[in-house]
């Protein structure tokens, strides 16, 4: 379903011309399970939020269920990130402000015409609320969560609009190993019993010998 040709990105700071990826292609197929594992600053970040359509490559192409993503207009790959896309990340990225549940609500609310709409939006976060063991805590704000509880409030929000594709940036990387392993867990049963495809960039050696395909980026090559 995710096709990554030949792609590359580089950066200019202070000047320097600093490359980070260097002609990587990548197939993942419907269902999956890819790790994609190497050392700090070797690209592995910049190649997730590239074939999720957050970063555009210098050259290269993403396709996804056989649409390139980056001849899409900025609307249109909104729309795709929003709909067919779930993104996981290391620092969580709840809105402090909001509750789990509304949080969890934000991107079914994003560009609708609600009317009617807000119950029926509310319902379905609940449930994936309650699917991520968090039913009793969906009032609390992101300051009254532990750290788990505040990542799986975010898998719950990247499920929301129920994608095909999961892309996690070190999930488990910024908790205790309780913490963590109860996510890699959801995880992988959400893989098993939902078929999303996974793909997950981690230094977690346990997270990584999990996944169906273990990938090494190294100095922006694929090796």
């Amino acid at each position: 379903m995710l096709k990554i040709e030949n792609i590359f990105r580089s950066y200019t700071d202070t000047q320097k011309r600093v490359d980070v990826l260097k002609g990587i292609s990548l197939k993942v197929a419907a269902g999956e399970t890819v790790a994609i594992v190497g050392p700090s600053g070797a690209g592995k970040s910049t190649l997730l939020h590239i074939a999720g359509g957050l970063d555009h490559p210098n050259e290269g192409k993403v396709l996804l269920n056989d649409q390139d993503v980056y001849r899409m207009s900025d609307a249109e790959r909104s729309r795709m990130r929003n709909i067919t896309v779930g993104f996981v990340f290391q620092f969580y990225h709840l809105l402090p402000d909001l509750t789990a549940l509304e949080n969890v609500m934000l991107p079914l609310m994003v560009g609708e015409n609600l009317g009617s709409k807000t119950q029926a939006i509310e319902e379905k976060a609940i449930r994936r609320l309650q699917a991520v063991g968090l039913g009793e805590r969906m009032d609390h704000k992101p300051n009254q969560l532990s750290g788990g509880e505040q990542q799986r409030t975010a898998v719950a929000r990247a499920l929301i609009n129920d994608p095909a594709l999961l892309l996690c940036d070190e999930p488990t990387g910024n908790l205790d190993s309780a913490s963590g392993n109860a996510v890699m867990e959801l995880l992988f049963t959400l893989n098993e019993s939902e078929r999303r495809t996974l793909v997950i960039v981690t230094h977690d050696v346990l997270l990584a010998s999990r996944a169906s395909r273990t990938v090494h980026i190294k100095d922006g090559i694929l090796i």
